[in-house]
């Protein structure tokens, strides 16, 4: 299987080529699908120096799928039918991977059958449908990232109180509010976008239904929508980082408390890389989506967005679950209990 670090060193080696290519397989993308001079379909343009390479892009963002899938769902249901993992930190573990599954399969699946079938046209619906959904799912993360960072720093500064703290009661309204709030925050952002008139061109130059790019194929002015967007990306995005951030202080003043060298040296590995994960999700989305303008680059944006929307949810089975003892105990056990049978 390839290392989790060659997909993006790949993806820079193939936004590299593809710079090379020209601009006609933009124009003739353009869709005559309109009525009435209204839209009634997207074209999802994809990676506009990438044109070239559809079979390449398909086997990777297969693969990149296939992985997150398989690794999410092996974390989810490992956590639910092994009781010793009943436990607040992999309640939100488990939360996690069910997020991150959802969250490239609202994406992944029309890319790959662009890139396989050419099936690159989606109906106006869809394409809001899959901004929504795409949108909320975002707010969700950070705000369940957020309750992660504050679990660990329950677990990790008052390690007595952890269990008094974080009851089950506790633990399932902050999910509940983080899965609810994510989708209810992003209900004015689509009711604005929904108002606005698309008379054409309808070519969507990124790899999914985004606000940005939508934006941009307005036939109206659409800084307010640009203002509220960017005014609600601030308030989500700017307050859960800081929230994340401080946690994380506080526990990196916990951990060079403790006395054993060993001991601070594995708790200091363990939130390095939690921490390393979150700064990989948050700052990408920090650039996209706090913006004073409906500015955007196609193939630097479609890059970035690479970050979030693909390596992160990868990533984060390997990073959260798999470096965990009791995460290997219980794939072990499950492995050997399968083999007798």
């Amino acid at each position: 299987m390839l290392p989790i670090w060659f997909v993006p060193f790949m993806w820079l080696i193939l936004v590299g080529l593809g710079a090379l290519v020209d601009e006609e397989s933009l124009q003739s993308a353009v869709s005559p699908n309109l009525t009435n001079n209204r839209v009634t379909e997207f074209i999802i343009f994809g990676f506009p120096s990438l044109q070239k390479y559809p079979t390449l892009l398909f086997c990777l963002f297969l693969f990149i799928y296939l992985f997150t899938i398989i690794g999410n769902g092996s974390i989810f249901l490992l956590v639910i039918r092994d009781r010793r993992l009943h436990t607040p930190m992999y309640f939100f573990v488990s939360n996690l991977s069910f997020l991150d599954m959802s969250y490239t399969s609202v994406t992944v699946p029309k890319m790959l059958a662009k890139f396989a079938m050419h099936l690159d046209t989606i109906s106006f619906p869809a394409c809001f449908a899959q901004m929504y959904f795409f949108l909320s799912l975002t707010v969700t993360e950070c705000l369940l990232l957020t309750v992660m960072a504050y679990d660990r720093y329950v677990a990790i500064c008052s390690p007595l109180h952890y269990l008094t703290i974080m009851t089950r009661g506790r633990c399932l309204l902050l999910t509940a509010i983080a899965w609810s709030g994510g989708f209810i925050i992003l209900i004015i952002v689509l009711t604005l976008a929904l108002k606005l008139p698309f008379c054409g061109p309808n070519v969507i130059h990124h790899y999914y239904c985004d606000h940005p790019p939508l934006l941009q194929l307005a036939c109206t002015d659409t800084s307010f929508n640009v203002a509220v967007g960017s005014s609600i990306g601030a308030l989500v995005l700017l307050i859960t980082f800081t929230l994340v951030v401080v946690s994380y202080i506080k526990i990196i003043i916990s951990i060079l408390k403790i006395n054993s060298k060993d001991g601070r040296k594995k708790t200091f590995s363990t939130c390095a890389s939690h921490f390393a994960v979150v700064n990989i999700y948050f700052l990408p989305l920090i650039f996209m989506y706090i913006r004073p303008k409906a500015s955007y680059s196609s193939d630097v944006d479609s890059l970035v967005a690479l970050l979030y929307t693909v390596l992160t949810p990868m990533m984060n089975p390997v990073i959260y679950s798999f470096r965990s003892k009791d995460i290997k105990e219980a794939f072990r056990k499950k492995i050997r209990f399968q083999t007798k049978q």
